[in-house]
Formats: structure tokens, sequence, C-alpha cells
């Protein structure tokens, strides 16, 4: 083999270990922070025990990946927690959904909210009310819901991955017994099978009595639901034909957010410079 061909099967080879390594990564990313074992990776990834251990084991040393020994498990390390914190900073969603919201708010004449996933949680970041003088307030900045618990949270639900979202709502079932007696996870399950033929959310006064709301996952420039649009009104505002305006509302919005996001990763890439 000249000098040539093995500098190509070299670069080959490196470039495949970073795809396995950025692939395990992505793995725990999608625990939602949870500390993963390594046999749920090396299913995840179809690879094999010893390479999954090494890669780990580089990750470590880079400070991307925390290990457990006590337990074997893996978790992000303080690493990509920095690089997770730059990223938000280009892709500051608040940043890009705000004109969105007061749209929302002015088209409706009711509450619009922006929340984002944390996990197997939902956060509200901003609520925007409109001009109908009677308002919802089921939901406010900076509150946190299981996944599934509101409107928007159902949306991000609904739009991961099927083992993900089992996985979510097994993860929340006893904080759902314990603090949100209107849900369980068969009712979630339920809805989460609504809204995926839908294409958006209907909470119809689950939370909170006489408030209902619509909401519909923005998903990230790789498909994965990063957060939820979602509009509240009191339950009278919320007759069919208007949770269809609504929805249409939610639909245009979502795909302006959804083209500032693609058009931001487009000017940041490399290939724009």
């Amino acid at each position: 083999m000249d000098t040539a061909t093995q500098q190509k099967s070299g670069d080959a080879a490196g470039a495949q270990s970073v795809d396995r390594a950025l692939g395990l990564l992505s793995a725990l990313a999608r625990s939602g922070g949870k500390a993963v074992p390594i046999n749920i990776l090396v299913e995840e990834s179809g690879l094999s025990r010893p390479t999954v251990r090494r890669m780990l084991l580089a990750l470590i040393r880079a400070g991307f990946v925390e290990q457990d020994e006590a337990k074997r498990t893996y978790a992000l390390g303080p690493e990509s927690y920095v690089i997770g914190l730059m990223a938000s900073r280009r892709f500051n969603l608040l940043d890009l959904a705000m004109d969105s919201l007061i749209a929302l708010s002015r088209d409706s004449g009711d509450t619009s909210f922006l929340s984002i996933r944390r996990g197997s949680h939902s956060i509200c970041l901003h609520r925007e009310d409109g001009p109908y003088p009677i308002r919802t307030h089921a939901l406010q900045a900076g509150q946190r819901h299981p996944l599934g618990v509101g409107a928007g949270a159902m949306a991000i639900l609904a739009a991961l991955g099927e083992r993900e979202g089992e996985e979510v709502i097994e993860d929340t079932a006893e904080l759902l017994a314990s603090d949100y007696p209107g849900y369980s996870p068969a009712l979630l399950r339920e809805h989460v099978q609504e809204t995926q033929a839908r294409g958006w959310s209907v909470n119809p006064g689950l939370y909170l009595p006489n408030s209902w709301a619509l909401g519909i996952a923005i998903l990230g420039p790789g498909g994965e639901p990063i957060g939820a649009l979602s509009v509240a009104a009191i339950d009278t505002r919320m007759t069919p034909e208007r949770q269809q305006l609504i929805a249409d509302l939610l639909k245009r919005e979502k795909r302006v957010i959804e083209r500032k996001l693609n058009r931001k990763l487009d000017f940041n890439s490399p290939s724009s410079a």
C-alpha cells in the first residue's frame, strides 16, 4: 500500500471514529440528562461493547462524558455543558420567536407561550398576552411541567421518537400521580397519538379547568423538538372553528421560526464564512 493510500485509509478511519464518538454524545444527550448504562449505548449505536467503551474513555478524558463508576453509567460532562451553552447563544429561541409570539397574540386575541424542552420537562420561556380582556393564567414564564402536561409540553412529547417518548412517560409517572391528578401515563399515550394524527396538541382544561390550549412543536435544524408554541384561552372561546383558526396561526409561526433557525445555522456554518 503506497503512502497516499495509507493516508486516505487513516483519514477515513479517523472520520469514522469521530462520527461514532459524536453519535454516542447524541445518545447521551437524548437521555435528557439522565445517566445511561453502557448496554443502552451499545444497543442504540450498533457498535460493539469494546468499541463503545473505548470511545467513552476518550470522551471522558476530554471532559465531554462523566462516568459513575459505582453504577457503571455515563452522562454528559462539563465540556458538553459548555458547548451546549454556546449553542444556546447561537440559537436563542426566544429572540427568534418573539415576533411570532406577538403575532399569535395579536391575531388570535389570546395568550401565546413559548416553551423549551429540558429533559423530561417543559419550561415556559415567555408569555405574551393578547387584547381579549378575559385571560387564562394556567402558565407563567419560568414554570416547569412534565412533558405532556399542557399543550406546549404535549406537542414536544408527541414530536419525540416512540422509544424516547415512552421513556419520558415512564420517567414522570410518579410525578404525575402525586402532582397532576388530571393526568396519567395512559392519558398521555392517548393524547400523543391524537396529536401526531392531528398535527397539533389540544389541552381541554386538564391542568386548569375552563382553560384550553393548543400547541405545536418547534423543530431544530436536525429535526429534533426543541420547544413549542401554544395559545391558551377560556373554554368558551375554544370552539372547533376557533381551534382550527388558532392551529393555522400556530403552523404559520412555526414555519417562520424554523426558517429563522435554519438561516441562522447556514449563516454561522463554516462554508458561509
